[in-house]
């Protein structure tokens, strides 16, 4: 196959439609016509697994039933999405992939999409991204062309072939240009769910992305770097790489909140990924077995104490302090024989599980074996020749069941969890050394409930119920966690999520200037150290795709204050127009921000209209007012139905392409501390892709400054 068209670079912008010009193009025809055939070969690989016949090659109904899911799985895994692209770029190698130059001067061409296609003799008519013959679409450059000739971009419409632009790589006398294609994808109106971005991936975000799975990553970025799509996309890339393992071992991404795990979860899906399991934190411990109802919420001081990592020392104190060293012997009796362990003996064998450091539970558990066992080398002694069913024996003995409740007795988490939070003598006891007095007084309720069932759990508590569990009990590790939003975790959260992935890796994501909670994380190192990755390799984005330069140099005026000596996200996207600040009289606020409102719906996409959440219910009233129907964050937005009303609490993660920011000020004295509402209100100016409006009645803080050249585009 040859290396190139002759065709010349940019044939067609990514807005072009499929008029005349483009349809008398011979090489965009046969460009679809290659989609057309790949699609078909697409569903003819899918009516193969359609037709499979499991019924003579299983042996049973347990593996008719796995082998039928699996079968299901791969027929949803087929499905031809009718507005995703099959394929969106195409590479032509100089020479054979992985052979010499003297070999053959002709290379091969491979069509790069979200998954494997090949027709029906097994050759490949499309690659999937994630193949190592792949990367080179996104690692080229005309300075390091990896002996590719030609890399061609495909625009669609409408799930249709449209246009196309090609870069000739190894041709010196090209001049390097800028993709429009590439730009216009990026700026392409949101619409719906957070779609992928494997056609727009970056060099520095795929080396991210395909690192491998042994080690773990923290990513740092700023707002509009992609870290959350650099996450979603490396998770995809591990389970092409590894299947088997993760297959056996799972993965697991954790979002902030419901609002923005919907957000996300149909990029894996479209990547042809179904199995991974999504959860928040609060949804995570609650797994844990004997956790309890989150109903009580906690003061942010009592909440920053009991997510301090010192906590997990209290919690350990605690538990161990169960612990007693026997004072008295046991006396098995078996048939007429008495087998007496003295006193002395059973303390060797406490201290010495007390010294191996292992789960409070498993200890619980061995403590009576060990008993046994030291029967059994009496009874050896004395001439018997006992076997392991007499040792089971002996440790269900009542008197051995007698002296190992006395000495380490069962532990219930929740219980020792509500005895620490109503028993200031107990609390005192087990956090001498590490917690103040004011810091004790803070974690006592003013009146301590009757049982773990009436308690006005906290979101906290159910943290140190699942620390105090696992303490007791292993908690079970995955082969792969995802952690979005991390900055915003505290450190017994930290541990929390450490405890799903202690024999895995992670995948941690996070803006620290984005961190708005009073116990906010202070430092990636100290957060690794929590989460149990200390050794994790921190690699920074830098560059923005999707803040308009003006915008993210607005919202940038607030990093000295809010995050000092973190770097600066540099646009890529100049956006002339694209902020406008509008000072209005008090009295008239809600009225300019419908106002507002009404002037972004004009244009094509997503609208987000942010607020303080104390001015969430005045701003409904208003838009109901003005006839204007608005989604609540977590709402799919329509073609019809673009506005979405959003408190500032809820807005992390999410992106719009026009967002009416009202009242700068009310969004910063919404938070406990100055701190933490500048930086929630960092958040909300950078969730705008195209367009931020600021309307503002009081003056707005001393950091942003009162003047901007900006006007609405």
């Amino acid at each position: 196959m040859s290396a190139h068209d002759p065709a010349p670079t940019n044939v067609a912008t990514a807005t072009a439609t499929a008029g005349a010009e483009t349809d008398t193009d011979p090489l965009l025809a046969r460009e679809r016509a290659h989609l057309n055939a790949s699609r078909a070969a697409l569903r003819a690989m899918r009516e193969d697994v359609q037709a499979l016949d499991i019924r003579d090659v299983t042996a049973n109904w347990v593996n008719a039933a796995v082998l039928g899911s699996q079968i299901e799985d791969r027929i949803k895994a087929l499905a031809d999405l009718a507005h995703t692209p099959l394929f969106f770029g195409r590479l032509d190698y100089e020479h054979v992939v992985g052979a010499a130059e003297a070999e053959g001067a002709e290379g091969e061409r491979f069509y790069i999409g979200r998954r494997h296609v090949h027709d029906a003799d097994g050759d490949p008519m499309v690659i999937d991204w994630r193949a190592p013959v792949s990367q080179a679409f996104y690692q080229a450059s005309k300075k390091n062309p990896l002996d590719v000739g030609l890399r061609r971009r495909f625009g669609y419409t409408a799930g249709e072939l449209t246009a196309y632009e090609d870069e000739h790589l190894s041709d010196p006398t090209e001049a390097v240009h800028s993709s429009k294609l590439l730009q216009a994808e990026i700026e392409r109106p949101r619409v719906g769910p957070m779609r992928d971005i494997v056609a727009t991936i970056q060099p520095e975000q795929d080396e991210i992305v395909r690192s491998g799975l042994s080690g773990s990553v923290c990513v740092q970025g700023g707002p509009g770097t992609g870290k959350t799509a650099v996450g979603l996309h490396r998770v995809a890339y591990l389970l092409y790489a590894h299947r088997e393992r993760l297959a056996r071992t799972g993965t697991l991404i954790i979002g902030p909140n419901a609002s923005f795990l919907h957000y996300i979860e149909q990029v894996l899906p479209a990547l042809g990924e179904l199995e991974v399991k999504q959860a928040t934190v609060d949804e995570l411990v609650a797994s844990t077995p004997g956790q309890v109802r989150v109903t009580g919420m906690d003061s942010a001081a009592t909440a920053v104490v009991k997510g301090d990592a010192r906590m997990a020392r209290v919690l350990r104190r605690a538990v161990r302090s169960h612990v007693t060293l026997p004072t008295e012997p046991v006396m098995v009796v078996r048939g007429s024989r008495r087998w007496r362990v003295p006193a002395y003996e059973l303390e060797e064998l406490v201290r010495e599980l007390l010294a191996r450091d292992i789960r409070y539970g498993a200890a619980h558990d061995a403590l009576p074996q060990r008993i046994a066992h030291a029967v059994l080398v009496q009874m050896e002694r004395s001439g018997e020749a006992p076997d392991d069913r007499v040792q089971d024996a002996v440790a269900r003995n009542p008197a051995v069941k007698a002296v190992v409740k006395a000495v380490w007795p069962a532990v219930d988490p929740a219980k020792l969890v509500l005895r620490l939070l109503s028993d200031p003598d107990f609390l005192a006891e087990h956090a001498e050394g590490l917690l103040t007095a004011d810091e004790q007084r803070a974690l006592l309720w003013t009146k301590p409930p009757r049982s773990v069932k009436t308690a006005k759990w906290s979101s906290a508590d159910a943290v140190l119920i699942d620390e105090a569990n696992d303490l007791v009990s292993r908690t079970h590790s995955l082969g792969h966690v995802v952690l979005d939003e991390a900055q915003d975790l505290s450190p017994m959260q930290y541990r929390a999520v450490g405890r799903r992935c202690s024999t895995g890796s992670a995948t941690v994501l996070g803006d620290l200037a984005q961190g708005t909670t009073p116990w906010a994380t202070a430092s990636w190192a100290e957060a690794l150290e929590h989460l149990g990755k200390p050794d994790a390799a921190v690699e920074e984005l830098t560059a923005g795709f999707r803040v308009p330069r003006e915008v993210i140099a607005y919202a940038s005026r607030l990093l000295p204050t809010i995050s000092p000596g973190l770097t600066e996200v540099a646009s890529v996207r100049e956006a002339p127009g694209s902020l406008e600040v509008r000072p209005v009289e008090a009295g008239a606020l809600d009225t300019a921000v419908v106002g507002a409102c009404v002037e972004s719906l004009r244009h094509e996409g997503s609208i987000g209209l942010i607020a303080a959440d104390a001015r969430i219910p005045a701003l409904s009233a208003a838009l109901a007012a003005a006839d204007l129907p608005h989604l609540a964050p977590g709402e799919e937005t329509t073609a019809v139905s673009r506005l979405t009303l959003v408190p500032a609490s809820l807005a992390k993660g999410l992106e719009y392409d026009y967002v009416v920011l009202d009242e700068p000020s009310a969004v910063v004295s919404g938070e406990p501390d100055e701190r933490t509402g500048l930086r929630r209100l960092y958040v909300a100016l950078t969730r705008a892709v195209s367009g931020l409006t600021v309307i503002h009645a009081s003056p707005l803080p001393d950091q942003l400054g009162t003047a901007w050249a900006g006007s609405a585009g």
